[in-house]
């Protein structure tokens, strides 16, 4: 008898379905296609990467056609044909119609931005039902791509996400069962970017908006979010589980505030650095 073996990540060839803004700096953008039967998450922080066409393509170029040697021949095709590649969360899966949402921060795509937007951004902010993409997803449930795994004895629960790790944590949020108590800081850059999170835990979920403190996310490890967490009266925890997530340098202080100041056990913080301050999702993936 053989057993048929599944690899654990594949392409799935999607198409926007509709979008919907959240706010100044975020807009949700839903997919569907026929391959969506065969994707597969059980997590809350589910990683993706997601390939979208330059202006002027139709679709994505991705060499998927040579297997596993597709990701040599995307880097060497020319950078104006290449795809872009830019990673994230999933915000929610659904069947009946198989649907999956993801939601992008629209980072210089504002009228008078400090600095100029990204592709992704300007592909999201623009982008309309019937729009092609590539998804490198999951197609088994349980995967190493998924990152938030606290403890089945964990008291409790604290979270912090700028608005990169919004989608993620936001879907940690809801996920929380009755009974579970929960501490949660998510920062964003305008007080209209706040979302309303359901959840059955005991969840006190505390928005930070940049635009009040004149933050940038990021810079100095983003001292308002530290300042924040260090003032923080958190409850009484034998076993607290920490999940941060963001911003790699603020991702760095908050968790040596955790471990080295209130006494958290390290193998007990989940920490991810979703993007770096000064840097392209390219040159982060160089530079590493």
């Amino acid at each position: 008898m053989t057993t048929a073996v599944v690899a654990p990540f594949r392409f799935f060839s999607l198409h926007v379905v509709r979008t919907m803004r959240l706010g100044p700096s975020l807009v949700r953008v839903t997919f569907a296609g026929d391959e969506l039967r065969e994707f597969h998450s059980l997590g809350c922080d589910q990683s993706l990467s997601l390939f979208i066409p330059h202006p002027g393509q139709d679709a994505p170029v991705v060499p998927i056609e040579l297997g596993d040697g597709w990701w040599q021949a995307w880097r060497e095709l020319p950078d104006d044909v290449r795809a872009v590649m830019r990673s994230y969360t999933l915000r929610s899966l659904r069947r009946d119609p198989d649907e999956i949402d993801i939601d992008f921060v629209l980072h210089g795509v504002e009228p008078g931005a400090a600095t100029p937007a990204g592709p992704a951004s300007r592909w999201a902010a623009d982008a309309g039902a019937g729009d092609r993409v590539l998804l490198l997803g999951p197609a088994i449930a349980d995967n190493r791509a998924i990152r938030f795994r606290p403890p089945q004895d964990a008291d409790l629960v604290v979270v912090w996400g700028d608005e990169t790790a919004v989608p993620a944590a936001s879907a940690i949020v809801e996920s929380l069962p009755a009974g579970t108590r929960a501490r949660v800081w998510l920062e964003v850059q305008h007080t209209e970017d706040i979302q309303d999170l359901v959840t059955e835990a005991d969840a006190e979920v505390t928005w930070l908006v940049r635009d009040h403190h004149h933050d940038e996310p990021g810079v100095e490890g983003s001292p308002m979010a530290l300042g924040a967490i260090r003032d923080a009266q958190l409850p009484d925890a034998e076993r607290p589980y920490v999940w941060i997530a963001g911003e790699s340098s603020c991702v760095k202080r908050l968790r040596r505030h955790f471990v080295g100041e209130r006494g958290v056990d390290r193998r007990s913080v989940t920490f991810v650095g979703y993007w770096r301050q000064g840097m392209t999702e390219e040159q982060l993936r160089a530079a590493e």
